[in-house]
């Protein structure tokens, strides 16, 4: 399929200069939370998005505080996210927020938040 309807964006703060394996790690936990809210509140996104093949963009930001104001626009346009909060076991301290996940939803509607930032 090349055109995708429904996608999923993980944000990430560079600043934290994480590792890959950090990286893969919170990824997971973003793209699983924001799945979950997904299907909690939007499931026919959710079962397009399942279908689709489950398309996901990872892309970055610069700090803490776009991450936040990624996640309130998110919430304004009533988008699945999930702001993901370390626990502290490895490389950071606990409570370091270290991404965003936002989607599944409709392409153009994330676009509108993310579609200016770069890739990861």
């Amino acid at each position: 399929m090349s055109q995708f309807e429904y996608k999923q964006v993980l944000v990430f703060r560079t600043d934290l200069q994480l590792s890959k394996g950090k990286i893969a790690a919170q990824a997971g936990h973003a793209a699983v939370s924001a799945a979950q809210d997904g299907y909690a509140r939007h499931k026919k996104w959710w079962d397009a998005w399942m279908h689709e093949g489950q398309k996901k963009v990872a892309v970055k930001v610069a700090s803490e505080k776009e991450l936040h104001e990624l996640e309130e626009a998110a919430d304004d346009l009533g988008l699945p996210h999930a702001l993901i909060v370390d626990a502290g076991l490895t490389e950071i301290p606990e409570g370091t927020v270290t991404c965003l996940g936002i989607g599944p939803a409709p392409t153009g509607m994330v676009d509108r938040l993310t579609g200016k930032l770069k890739l990861l």
